[in-house]
């Protein structure tokens, strides 16, 4: 599965997500755009968008996208509180469809 990471995720956590094509909003030229923008950028380059921003599902018309969305719930964005949850998120992701949003949290 292709996952774009949003801006509010570490590199790192793009690296262990091993069983994933992962690429941060950063290394696709997307820094600073909009949510709606970079998200309408995404569309039919990648399978999801992981983000720990909640409010994203309820801001952005996400059903025509042909993307998932999975939100990560955690303390902060280091890796110290991401790392348990990187088999969750994986397993999370391989089940993710087109339009759905889900939520891991720690």
């Amino acid at each position: 599965m292709r996952v774009l990471l949003d801006e509010n995720l570490p590199r790192a956590l793009a690296d262990a997500l091993k069983e994933h094509d992962a690429f941060t909003v950063q290394a696709r030229g997307c820094s600073g755009m909009t949510n709606g923008e970079f998200l309408r950028r995404a569309r039919g380059e990648f399978d999801a968008l992981l983000t720990m921003d909640r409010g994203l599902p309820h801001q952005q018309d996400l059903s025509d996208l042909g993307l998932g969305v999975l939100v990560v719930r955690a303390p902060s964005n280091r890796m110290e509180h991401l790392n348990p949850l990187v088999e969750p998120i994986s397993r999370a992701l391989s089940d993710l469809r087109p339009g759905q949003v889900r939520t891991v949290s720690a």
